[in-house]
Order: C-alpha cells, then sequence, then structure tokens
C-alpha cells in the first residue's frame, strides 16, 4: 500500500476529505473562470451577439466535455475500488482502455462536430443573427476536442490515485495560459471569438501534455502497459455504464439548454438568449466548488467502500454532503446581495444588465437546495450504482426542468422560462432528500454486518 493509498484507508475523514476536496474545488474555480473570462472579454468586445454566440456554443461544448467525463468518471470509479481492494490487474486494465477510449471518441467528436456545425447549432437555438458568430467560435473548439476530453478525463484518473494537487495544478496551468492569451488574441490582434477559442484549444494542449507526462513520467501508481491498450468488451462496457450518468447529465443539461435557448429566442429574443448566458455562467462558477467536493469524496468513498470500511465511507459522504450544502447558502446569500455588480462586470448594456439581473434573482432563488443533490450524484458514481446515478442526473435537468420550460411559459411569458429553474429545484430536493435518507439506512446497515470498527 503507496502513502495515497495509505491515506484514503487511514487518515481523518474531515482531514482527508479537505485535502482531497480542496484542490480540485481550487482547480474547478480556476478552470470555470477562463470561461468567465472568455465571456466577459467577448462581452466588452464583441457585445451582446458575441455572448449570446458562446451561449449557443456552451451545450455542444458540454457533450464534448460529458464523453470525457464518460470515460473519465467510468475509469476512476473501477481504478479507485480495484486499489482499495488491492486488485492491482484490474486498475491497469481499466488504465489501459482509458487512453484508448478517450482517443477514439475525442476524434468521432471533432469530425462530427465539424460535419454538422451548422445544423446542431441550429438545434441548440442559434437564430440568424447567432448564426454566425456561432460558428467563428466552434469551428475553432471542436479541433481541440481531443485534447479537451483527455484532460478532462485524465484528472479524474489521477485524482482516484489521491494525487489531488497534481490534478489542479494541470487545472492551474490551463486556467493562466488561457488568461494570458485572451486579452492579447481577443483585444491585441482583434480577434474576437476566434481569439478566445485559439486561447482556449493553446491552452488544453498544453495541459494535454503534461498530464501525459505524468502518466509516463512513473508518478502514478499503476502501470500503463500496452497489452491494457487493447479493448477489451467487459472493461469498456463497465467504463461507459458507470459514466453513463455523467453522459446522461451533461446531455441532459445540452438537451434542455437547446429547448430553454428556442423558448428564450422566442419569447425575448437574441437579449434573452445573451442574458440567460451571463446567468449561466454565474451558475457554473457557483457549481465548480460542489462538484470538487463530489471529486474530493468519490475516491475516499471508494476505496473504503472497496476495503469493506463502510463506517469511514458513510462519514465521507456525511461530511461532503454538509460542506456542499454550506457553501450552496452561501453562494446563494452572496449572489441575492450582489446580483446588479456580479452581472455588470460581463456587459456595460444597461439592457442587458436589468434583464439578467432581474432574472439571475428567479434562477438562485432555491439554490440552497442544490449542494446535497450533487453529493448523492457523485455517491452512485463512486459506488457504481449507475442506474441510480442516471436518475439523479436526468432529474433535475430534464424530467422536470423540461417540461416546466414548455409550460410555464405559455402563463408568465419571458419570466416563466426562468420560474422553471426554481421549481424544477424544488421537487428534486424532495425526491434527493428521500433517496440520501434511504442510503444513509443502508450504509447502517452494511456497517453492522461487517467487522469494520474505524
Amino acid at each position: 500500500m503507496n502513502k495515497n493509498q495509505r491515506q484514503l484507508a487511514e487518515e481523518k475523514i474531515p482531514k482527508l476529505l479537505f485535502k482531497q476536496s480542496f484542490p480540485a474545488i481550487i482547480g474547478l474555480l480556476v478552470m470555470s473562470l477562463y470561461n468567465v473570462v472568455d465571456t466577459i472579454f467577448i462581452g466588452q468586445s464583441v457585445g451582446t451577439l458575441g455572448i449570446a454566440a458562446l451561449t449557443i456554443a456552451a451545450p455542444i461544448q458540454m457533450l464534448i466535455i460529458a464523453i470525457a467525463q464518460t470515460i473519465g468518471i467510468g475509469a476512476s470509479s473501477i481504478i479507485s475500488r480495484a486499489l482499495g481492494s488491492k486488485n492491482i490487474e484490474e486498475a491497469e486494465s481499466t488504465l489501459g482502455n482509458f487512453f484508448t477510449l478517450i482517443l477514439v471518441f475525442g476524434l468521432i467528436t471533432t469530425i462530427l462536430g465539424l460535419l454538422f456545425l451548422t445544423p446542431l447549432e441550429l438545434i441548440f437555438g442559434a437564430t440568424e443573427t447567432i448564426l454566425p458568430y456561432a460558428n467563428e467560435y466552434l469551428s475553432i473548439i471542436l479541433y481541440g476536442a481531443v485534447f479537451l476530453c483527455f484532460t478532462a478525463a485524465a484528472n479524474n484518473i489521477i485524482r482516484a490515485e489521491g494525487n489531488a494537487k497534481f490534478a489542479m495544478g494541470i487545472m492551474i496551468v490551463s486556467t493562466v495560459i488561457n488568461l494570458i492569451l485572451d486579452p492579447i488574441l481577443i483585444f491585441g490582434f482583434d480577434m474576437g471569438l476566434q481569439g478566445a477559442a485559439i486561447a482556449t484549444v493553446t491552452a488544453q494542449i498544453i495541459t494535454s501534455l503534461l498530464a501525459l507526462q505524468y502518466f509516463l513520467g512513473g508518478k502514478h501508481s499503476i502501470t500503463i502497459r500496452l497489452k491494457n491498450l487493447k479493448l477489451r468488451l467487459s472493461t469498456t462496457r463497465k467504463i461507459l455504464a458507470i459514466g453513463a450518468s455523467s453522459l446522461t447529465r451533461q446531455s441532459a443539461g445540452s438537451v434542455s439548454q437547446a429547448i430553454m435557448n428556442h423558448s428564450l429566442g422566442f419569447y425575448g429574443g437574441d437579449l434573452a438568449i445573451a442574458a440567460f448566458g451571463i446567468i449561466a455562467k454565474v451558475f457554473m462558477v457557483v457549481m465548480m466548488p460542489m462538484f470538487g467536493f463530489v471529486q474530493g469524496m468519490q475516491p475516499v468513498l471508494g476505496f473504503n467502500y472497496g476495503a469493506k470500511k463502510f463506517k469511514r465511507a458513510k462519514e465521507a459522504l456525511k461530511y461532503s454532503m454538509n460542506a456542499a450544502t454550506v457553501f450552496s447558502i452561501m453562494a446563494f446569500v452572496i449572489i441575492m446581495l450582489f446580483t446588479r455588480q456580479i452581472i455588470s462586470v460581463f456587459t456595460s448594456d444597461a439592457e442587458l444588465i436589468n434583464m439578467s439581473v432581474s432574472a439571475a434573482k428567479i434562477v438562485f432563488i432555491l439554490t440552497p437546495f442544490i449542494g446535497f443533490q450533487v453529493i448523492l450524484s457523485g455517491l452512485y458514481q463512486a459506488l457504481g450504482k449507475a442506474v441510480k446515478a442516471i436518475f439523479l442526473s436526468i432529474l433535475r435537468q430534464l424530467i422536470l426542468l423540461v417540461p416546466f420550460v414548455l409550460l410555464l411559459p405559455l402563463f408568465y411569458g419571458l419570466e416563466g422560462v426562468f420560474y422553471s429553474f426554481p421549481a424544477a429545484d424544488l421537487f428534486a430536493g424532495i425526491i434527493t432528500g428521500w433517496m440520501l435518507y434511504r442510503e444513509f439506512k443502508i450504509f447502517d446497515r452494511k456497517a453492522l454486518a461487517s467487522t469494520d470498527t474505524t
């Protein structure tokens, strides 16, 4: 048992979760920062249509990341539990298949994305005025899809080994590169949306090379073997089954945003699409720390569950849930107190600011209900319970949100689109709370039936 594995098995849970979650939170916040900064720079240089173009591009980029997360989360869940049960052969087999899958899926994403770019943008709500701007941005982003997929997925594997600091480091490097290149290309070379896209792809290429060096440089606890690069049906099936919840969640988010964009365009035009784009960036910053709690929890919970240390696994779940809930409450308070100041960072257009502020106060009203929902979905992923993880992934964004988006605007117009968010949050919170209660009971039964006294 190496140092990282010993920490997962023996270190006090609160301290261990902090060590695992804090780098993930910082890394994800930093990673989300360059998306936010892109929007700020584009808003100040290109204007409202530039922000609207990024809003159309966002769900398509979510699909690219979904492919990466499908493979990365699925593989990391298997590797984490395999290391916990000392099954090195399974861990190495999974790692090899991970590399092959991420390359294949990344290339497919690039080819299909470029072939069907314009129809794809129209599906996701692009209007005739927004379409040229979205094309300008996405045509470049898609060329770097393989690197985006590899960087996002590799971080999950690195964290599964307990090396959260390195995972954080490569995300920070990516953001710093993007933040340096953005103003140079967007303003210095007057490249607008193309400059933002080139900056993003360049950052992903460099961080992919850093991640690859990590795996090839002997810094990890399992070895890449050529024989494991050959895809095995059983391993591939397990990776995709577990990671499918992430794919489903991201796809559900993309579908709901496509419907959202169409509704926004119909009831409010390009301005409403841009307003939602700003709100989506703020929402992303709020969600990233919660995903960081999940990423910190998953290797701890997965390892100890695999080692039959159920009391430690339950403790990890409890502390993570509490931390995510506290953060979601803090985010709610900050957004409600400083809504106009936050929105004004993105644009100087008074009409866009006013619409965004009014919408944000509706969208974020039930933010405190989100934290524990994210944690429970992460629990099911860590334990390999694919069906439950998939259900929670689509509950809020697809099963609940889409019907509300279609129904409420019939009565409340444009505001009805934004009312859909708190409505979905309320019902999702009730259902998730009931499922969480049942999971705690299951952990208690397993702890009593085991010899775990930790």
